[in-house]
């Protein structure tokens, strides 16, 4: 494995809960941002300037998909990442629902809606990962071993 690549727990599987479950959990927002392919407002959502250290995983399934080590501010008013924490947690597929085709970030597990990603971001990938908040949860550094995070700990021992 890379640096960047980390294997899950034995016991964690990510899966995407019934319908009626997602309805009942998430907030009207982050059903229609995660399951109707939606955008919550820029500079109004949770996580646009959030500045601890710590990780974002999926509302839907808690995969994880990001980490503070990689945020960076895009001027946008969402959450943008260089990177996804791991490469085998997030899938792009075109999306050509606006007037210019684009690269949507989908969940792996969770199939949710994440975002977008293009090629106008920092080195070292030349990426941003635009992303809405309301798709995510922030785990803060000290929370994720008992959130069950543990083994992404070691990013922040090189951060």
């Amino acid at each position: 494995m890379t640096d960047r690549e980390h294997a899950p727990d034995a016991k964690t599987e990510y899966t995407r809960p019934a319908d009626e479950e997602l309805k009942s959990r998430l907030t009207p927002t982050q059903y229609q941002v995660t399951q109707e392919e939606g955008t919550e407002r820029p500079y109004q959502n949770a996580y646009w300037d959030e500045h601890r250290e710590g990780i974002y995983v999926d509302i839907v399934s808690g995969e994880p998909l990001f980490s503070s080590t990689d945020k960076f501010d895009s001027g946008t008013g969402w959450p943008s990442f260089t990177r996804p924490l791991d490469k085998e947690m997030v899938v792009e597929k075109q999306d050509t629902k606006m007037f210019l085709p684009r690269t949507e970030v989908r969940s792996h597990h969770g199939d949710s809606h994440l975002g977008h990603v293009f090629e106008d971001g920092p080195q070292p990938t030349g990426l941003r990962y635009c992303i809405n908040s309301a798709a995510l949860r922030f785990i803060p550094r000290e929370e994720m071993e008992k959130e069950g995070y543990g083994q992404y700990m070691e990013i922040f021992q090189r951060s």
